[in-house]
């Protein structure tokens, strides 16, 4: 579709409108931190493990040192021989991600229920190098959400904090987590679209001419067929 064509003048009128909403969307966003942060802390009562590389290890002992834990709930199922594509998306954001993280005293591990070996076989196959750890046989992906079982998805269950008709049986998210006084909390959530924030690919997109053009791909995030090309892989998700 053609775009309309202007004047250098009415590009600059128009930029200056689009400055002062930014510069509204920017303050709108800081006030939303300033609420998040304010969100009250609900004490992790379960005591969940973890399937990891150092062996079995709690939610607790996932901070590694640090105060604050950011979970990113990867869709990657039980019997599923490859993790989502969308969730990849995410994940090629967080080895740049974690030093800057770590230097703020915060953790960031994904998690997914499919077994380690399967998670460390994808991972190799992706290039990445950040914690990835297996809730396989614990509570922990039901519990924040984002897992369900035959019969929630049946019957129906709440997701993104209303309730949603058949789920699928993984679906994505992320959360934080506190640890202060040796108690560990729950503070924030977020799913769907709210995983957006750690995609800062889609940030540039939103400001590229024609934006993220989703609708117009010819298969969903088909950059993972493009990724094992480059690497020498020929089995797709």
């Amino acid at each position: 579709m053609k775009h309309r064509i202007g004047t250098r003048e009415e590009w600059l009128t128009a930029s200056r409108a689009v400055l002062e909403l930014e510069k509204q969307h920017s303050r709108a966003g800081d006030r939303l931190a300033r609420i998040r942060g304010d969100l009250p802390w609900v004490p992790v009562t379960k005591e969940y493990t973890f399937a990891t590389t150092q062996g079995t290890r709690t939610l607790r002992d996932l901070f590694h040192g640090r105060s604050q834990l950011l979970v990113k709930h990867f869709m990657f199922g039980e019997n599923a021989d490859a993790g989502c594509p969308s969730c990849s998306l995410t994940a090629d954001h967080c080895n740049a991600a974690v030093p800057h993280l770590n230097a703020r005293d915060v953790t960031l591990v994904n998690v997914s229920r499919a077994p380690l070996a399967k998670l460390e076989a994808y991972r190799r196959r992706m290039g990445w190098t950040f914690d990835w750890v297996s809730s396989l046989g614990s509570d922990f992906n039901y519990d924040y959400g984002v897992s369900f079982t035959p019969q929630q998805r049946a019957d129906g269950a709440d997701y993104n904090f209303a309730p949603l008709a058949h789920p699928a049986a993984e679906l994505p998210g992320m959360s934080a987590f506190a640890l202060e006084d040796d108690t560990v909390y729950h503070t924030y959530s977020s799913y769907a679209r709210g995983a957006d924030a750690m995609i800062s690919a889609y940030q540039l997109l939103d400001r590229a001419p024609h934006g993220r053009r989703e609708a117009g791909l010819p298969w969903p995030m088909a950059w993972v067929r493009r990724h094992d090309e480059y690497a020498g892989h020929t089995t797709a998700c």
